[in-house]
């Protein structure tokens, strides 16, 4: 069973990619379990067809400890299972005991079987502390990815979180496997994102166009591939889930000093 985190600027599009890319791995045969860590809850919207899931805290606020895995587990696109951890009540606790509370309830209900080839970790923003840190400090993930783009702060993200990573390189195991480029249309995107990439010892393992089939599955609570199989972005995804079953590059990154990460922007056009 292979565990992924992926992380990521808040707002890049971690969820969407998620979805989309497991969709693909579906459709190569494989099943998968998403466990989504951030308390909006959409990490499993798209494979479970927009069903409003209820999430792990809520389902232990209301019944709870003692709950059956059913009700907090749910299957939806190629047998794809999802489960979301949720959040505490608006301004209180800390979001990231969610994801401590949910994982250990997971683990207790049996809901990591031996049939399952992959358990990806969709984990909120670029935060590498604390609960949203678990994942990858408790060595519950050993592979990362890292969803970019070519602009400057998705950029700084992805540097603050190759420091998270080395630092539990050691004690969790964790290693990159590298970064996806989640295109925003930037000029020369592409060749800014592999030089980043190349700086911190890992690739960019795929650069995703931006298309409007998104958004258009999105509105339909569908990934790409089950809403439009034919169309290019479909394959995009293919393409993806293909690149990271077959992927054997896993790192420790070597974080860039800012000053640094900036003569690269600067070079590629992003700082005047």
């Amino acid at each position: 069973m292979r565990q992924v985190a992926i992380y990521g600027k808040g707002g890049i599009g971690k969820s969407t990619t998620t979805q989309n890319l497991t969709a693909g791995l579906a459709e190569m045969g494989k099943k998968i379990m998403i466990v989504g860590c951030d308390p909006k809850a959409d990490s499993t919207r798209l494979v479970l067809g927009g069903l409003a899931q209820k999430t792990v805290l809520d389902t232990l606020r209301e019944e709870g400890e003692d709950i059956d895995l059913e009700y907090i587990l749910k299957t939806g696109y190629g047998g794809i299972k999802g489960v979301e951890s949720g959040g505490p009540e608006p301004g209180v606790g800390c979001a990231g005991r969610g994801i401590i509370t949910s994982i250990n309830l997971l683990e207790q209900l049996g809901a990591y079987t031996d049939d399952l080839d992959y358990v990806f970790y969709d984990v909120l923003g670029d935060v590498v502390c604390g609960g949203f840190a678990m994942p990858i400090r408790e060595g519950k993930a050993r592979e990362i990815y890292i969803v970019c783009s070519g602009e400057m702060m998705a950029l700084y993200a992805a540097n603050n979180i190759a420091k998270g990573i080395q630092k539990y390189a050691n004690t969790g195991g964790v290693r990159l496997g590298g970064l996806i480029c989640n295109s925003r249309n930037v000029d020369g995107e592409a060749d800014l994102v592999r030089a980043v990439a190349k700086e911190l010892g890992t690739q960019m393992i795929h650069f995703v166009p931006r298309d409007n089939a998104v958004q258009r599955a999105e509105i339909n609570k569908k990934t790409v591939i089950e809403f439009s199989p034919e169309v290019p972005q479909a394959d995009e995804y293919r393409q993806l889930a293909q690149k990271i079953d077959g992927n054997d590059m896993f790192v420790v990154p070597q974080p860039l000093a800012i000053d640094k990460l900036e003569a690269i922007l600067m070079e590629h056009g992003l700082m005047d």
